[in-house]
């Protein structure tokens, strides 16, 4: 039994595959990484995992439990939390009130919420920053209060969409040790990332798509020397 699988989903608009037969295993534990170029399809793979779109076809399995057409709320309380390519935090609320939203779905009390809401900001490193408003946070504190928000769900899978986009060196290397911590304390991670030097650092596994369709799976070193991916990324004339 797989931890969580997709079998041949596709998401069609109009006459547009933009994700089309996809399918891939992720083992729990793991650090699951899908790449390719802008716009083949890997953030619509993360909105049919939460039901953001419905599938056009195919099925998704979580747990040994089919979980596509489930409704988003239904997907998170089974256990997969998302972080957002385009980071949108309730911009008026501080960094503590827009966990304490977020884990709402695991407590039964404003004290219980904001006691884990503390306990996630502790783990990502912002609990001096839990009193600001969220629209004046810098970009790598809005990057990481985005990652609080999801984790305040406790969530099993945690889907991370570009979370390292836009950050400078120092701060990627922290975000990398968060990932790594995150996985680290039982959370399974599916990742998009266009920075190499995130995602072939910390995934055990690769899956890259072009056109919305597979191009090829495998460590972070087969994926790299594939001809395939390389003429995605870089053209045809790279890829001799």
């Amino acid at each position: 039994m797989e931890y969580f699988e997709t079998k041949g989903i596709s998401k069609f608009f109009g006459g547009l595959a933009a994700v089309n037969d996809v399918s891939f295993k992720v083992e729990k534990g793991q650090i699951y990484g899908l790449i390719g170029p802008n716009g083949s399809g890997k953030t619509t793979i993360f909105n049919l995992i939460n039901a953001y779109y419905p599938l056009t076809k195919g099925e998704i399995y979580f747990e040994g439990q089919k979980i596509s057409g489930l409704k988003t709320f239904q997907i998170c309380e089974r256990g997969i939390g998302r972080t957002f390519q385009v980071v949108k935090p309730l911009k008026r609320m501080t960094v503590l009130e827009n966990v304490m939203a977020s884990a709402f779905l695991r407590s039964k009390s404003t004290a219980q919420a904001r006691d884990l809401a503390m306990e996630t900001l502790d783990f990502c490193n912002l609990t001096a920053q839990k009193d600001k408003v969220a629209k004046g946070l810098p970009i790598a504190s809005r990057k990481r209060l985005e990652i609080a928000r999801a984790l305040a769900t406790k969530p099993k899978l945690l889907l991370l969409d570009e979370t390292a986009a836009g950050l400078n060196p120092s701060e990627l290397d922290e975000a990398i040790g968060l990932i790594k911590k995150i996985r680290n304390s039982g959370v399974t991670i599916i990742i998009v990332e266009h920075i190499m030097k995130v995602i072939m650092s910390i995934s055990e596994r690769i899956l890259a798509i072009n056109y919305g369709m597979r191009i090829t799976e495998g460590t972070p070193t087969e994926v790299a020397s594939n001809h395939e991916v390389i003429a995605a990324y870089l053209g045809e004339d790279y890829s001799a």
